[in-house]
């Protein structure tokens, strides 16, 4: 058994623990401003995430004390702009806050999350600056590969777009780690592997996978109300994401095996709000059926 996960990877990296802060730019997003969109994409629900936009020195303060009980006093830090589109604002005010987050000594990276399309020529060459300072991750919500879904959920571009923003990113020398969700309507678990191996496939370094969940007030809430929406049972899940692992470079680094919402606002399935549990399922699962990174790939399939 084995997978590549960034714990054990920035531990070897760096000697020590590190966690992410998650912090906001208080940016929005082309496809809730109406240059793309209006309502975003069918399973988002407005909300933001976990931070909240405003003074980028209390922010981090606030994110050091929610991990505070984890983390010791030799913890090291990665600052995560996590909410909506982290590029997609004025220039000189992401420089303020960008540079703020990456100040502290113990703050080790940056990572932004963005769109492949909110990469322009002024917002690289603010990346590539910050990246001759510390290290910056590019996060970028691919979702899947597959034209239908991706015009189901409102994706909003295309997947040259995509390709295109890996190859800049990469040949600015930045790391690309990219979503995945898995048990999007219409997708079986073929897809879901050929999502991954071309993840594997396109430069990226790291991924992310996600469980498509249901959450109040967004748009996939109102098809799954109408019976229009099923999501995955937990072993279906699990079965999804080993076929997806089994299926990835073992030079990939796995950053996340499960993403779950807020609780106070998820609908379905409800097995996912116990994020212990799941996470236990997961590596139980991968115990038991021997799942290796990297193993379809060696047997060509």
């Amino acid at each position: 058994m084995y997978w590549n996960g960034l714990s054990d990877h920035l531990k070897a990296q760096y000697g020590a623990k590190v966690y992410k802060l998650a912090l906001s730019s208080g940016c929005t997003c082309p496809n809730r401003d109406g240059t793309l969109g209006s309502r975003g994409c069918i399973f988002c629900d407005g909300s933001g995430a976990f931070a909240q936009a405003g003074d980028i020195r209390g922010q981090m303060a606030a994110a050091r004390a929610r991990v505070s009980a984890k983390a010791g006093k030799d913890a090291l830090y990665i600052a995560y702009f996590q909410s909506f589109t982290n590029t997609y604002g004025a220039i000189p005010r992401l420089r303020e806050l960008y540079f703020a987050a990456m100040e502290p000594e113990d703050v080790v990276a940056v990572s932004v999350a963005t769109r492949p399309d909110c990469l322009g020529a002024e917002v690289m060459e603010l990346l590539m600056e910050l990246n001759r300072h510390k290290p910056v991750w590019v996060e970028l919500g691919l979702q899947t590969i597959h034209p239908a879904t991706a015009a189901y959920i409102r994706r909003g571009y295309g997947l040259a777009v995509y390709d295109a923003a890996v190859a800049r990113l990469k040949a600015a020398g930045m790391q690309v780690v990219v979503h995945q969700i898995l048990g999007l309507p219409g997708e079986d678990r073929r897809m879901m592997a050929q999502t991954a191996r071309y993840i594997g496939s396109s430069g990226a370094d790291g991924i992310k996978f996600h469980l498509l969940h249901v959450l109040r007030g967004t748009d996939l809430a109102e098809k799954w109300q109408a019976g229009e929406v099923e999501v995955l049972s937990l072993e279906a899940y699990i079965a999804a994401l080993e076929d997806c692992v089994r299926s990835l470079p073992r030079s990939v680094v796995i950053h996340r095996l499960t993403g779950d919402g807020a609780k106070r606002d998820l609908l379905s399935p409800l097995w996912s709000g116990d994020k212990k549990r799941v996470l236990g399922a997961i590596h139980a699962a991968f115990l038991r059926d021997d799942v290796e990174q990297g193993s379809a790939l060696r047997k060509g399939h």
